[in-house]
């Protein structure tokens, strides 16, 4: 996942500011647009650059070369394709009220991990457990 933009500061609360208060609501919201504005523009950018660059080699290694350029440029375009629609779904969760609680036990994911990996969904002991399972059945 993309870093964060750098000129997004984390979130300090105040004294007795409920958690998911509508400011740290906005600032999330702002990382997450600022994310995908990023990804966007990525994305743009991969295309129009493919299109300049599109050229007919008659090399058979250096068409190869390009072609295998193409691919991995193509599936990390998708790879931010699938993060843009996970932000959408981040979005949606803090306009439904839902953003910011684990998916799995309901609790705070807390303002740290989110300011850290702003689409998480899963509470740091949840993404854990889920990680060490992960781990088991790859062995």
């Amino acid at each position: 996942m993309p870093q964060k933009s750098q000129h997004a500061t984390a979130y300090k609360p105040k004294k007795g500011e409920p958690y998911m208060s509508p400011a740290q609501l906005d600032h999330f919201r702002q990382i997450l647009n600022g994310l995908k504005a990023e990804l966007s523009e990525d994305i743009d950018r991969t295309v129009h650059a493919m299109q300049d660059e599109a050229t007919l080699f008659a090399d058979p290694n250096d068409r190869a070369t390009q072609e295998s350029d193409i691919s991995l440029e193509l599936r990390n375009r998708d790879r931010e394709r699938k993060l843009i629609k996970n932000i959408d779904k981040m979005l949606a969760r803090i306009d439904s009220g839902d953003y910011g609680y684990c998916d799995n036990c309901g609790i705070e994911i807390g303002l740290n991990r989110l300011e850290a990996r702003p689409t998480a969904t899963l509470c740091i002991d949840c993404k854990t457990l889920d990680e060490i399972r992960e781990r088991q059945v790859a062995k």
